[in-house]
């Protein structure tokens, strides 16, 4: 049988949700530029011309597409977790239109959280004894799984601020959780992150190799991908804590796994926002303090930057998997101080260069 076969053969699943994302691609564009929904050069963009900032229906369509191609049998299963991607989507696509203030757009994502954790019942039950706690009721359990679904897919939108940062990062991910569950057994949620990394493959190379086609991803495509991202950690969190994978591949440190997954945006916004309140600024009000920003501003251009965080980002993975059966605050100590360490090192580099050789900080 066909299915059985691209099943089998799961790697071939991401090249077909590639194959559908590129030939939609120009439809994308071409509708963007029509319409007007692009986005004009301005103070904080660096791109010249209007840019189309829709990217991410591309990518949500032909993931879904791809994904109900293949698991369709699944979507009892998976139809209120489709339903709160779509809606995902349909916030930012709207933000990208709009502007939303940032209640409005919290208040979206949570009705979207709504979908994935109080109908899919995709959450967090149990906290791998942080604090001393295993199992968790469900109200607790609710409220920590949103603020961990708002938290990660602010992240992830807050790092899209350069050419194929958040999708390269998104693709790394993805493959992380996509080898970990085919490595597992569970086929089902190793192909959905398999179709998102064909589907973000696509965007990657629009937007970093595109000329009069370039595309932005916009907040319709980083609000989706943090919300997909969240659901693979809480998947991964909860067959980790129930033992459901073999006993080779046990992570007694799930959570703390997930989170040094995730460093770059996750440190990154904790940084900028503890910037922002100490400097008393509003946590929301966008600035140029990103860690892309800095890199940046030591003269590297988008594609040198956006490789250098990946490359950070690989090892941070390797840190994960070095530690994956720690204690989970031992893990989550060193993979915060590491994170310290480069950004001094980084802050350093960058004053030397503004300042001079005698700069200090």
């Amino acid at each position: 049988m066909i299915q059985s076969f691209f099943v089998a053969h799961s790697y071939l699943i991401g090249l077909i949700s590639f194959v559908i994302g590129l030939l939609m691609m120009p439809l994308v564009v071409r509708i963007a530029k029509t319409k007007g929904l692009v986005v004009r050069p301005n103070k904080r963009m660096s791109h010249t011309g209007d840019v189309p900032n829709i990217g991410g229906l591309n990518i949500c369509f032909s993931f879904m597409l791809t994904y109900l191609l293949f698991e369709y049998d699944q979507l009892n299963q998976s139809q209120f977790f489709l339903i709160g991607l779509f809606a995902i989507m349909a916030v930012g696509f709207i933000d990208d239109i709009l502007i939303l203030t940032p209640t409005a757009k919290l208040l979206g994502e949570a009705l979207a959280g709504i979908a994935l954790i109080g109908f899919a019942d995709m959450r967090i039950t149990h906290l791998h004894g942080i604090f001393g706690i295993e199992q968790i009721g469900t109200i607790p359990s609710y409220f920590i799984s949103l603020l961990v679904l708002i938290a990660i897919i602010n992240a992830i939108n807050l790092i899209d601020g350069i050419d194929g940062l958040a999708s390269g990062l998104g693709m790394l991910y993805c493959l992380f959780f996509a080898l970990y569950f085919a490595l597992v057994g569970d086929k089902s949620w190793s192909i959905l992150a398999i179709c998102m990394i064909g589907s973000l493959a696509v965007f990657f190379i629009y937007n970093v190799f595109g000329h009069r086609e370039k595309i932005f991803m916009g907040d319709s495509g980083s609000l989706l991908l943090g919300y997909l991202l969240t659901a693979c950690v809480f998947h991964f969190c909860e067959m980790n804590a129930y033992h459901e994978v073999p006993e080779a591949f046990h992570m007694n440190a799930a959570p703390a796994v997930a989170i040094c997954v995730l460093t770059v945006p996750i440190f990154d916004t904790i940084r900028v926002s503890l910037t922002r309140i100490k400097q008393h600024r509003s946590p929301f009000k966008p600035d140029k303090n990103h860690i892309h920003h800095l890199l940046l501003r030591t003269g590297l251009n988008h594609i040198q930057t956006t490789c250098v965080l990946l490359s950070v980002s690989l090892v941070f993975i390797g840190l994960a998997i070095l530690g994956r059966n720690w204690n989970n605050w031992l893990l989550l100590f060193v993979d915060f101080a590491l994170a310290t360490i480069l950004t001094l090192i980084l802050w350093r580099i960058l004053n030397k260069i503004l300042y001079g050789p005698n700069a200090n900080r």
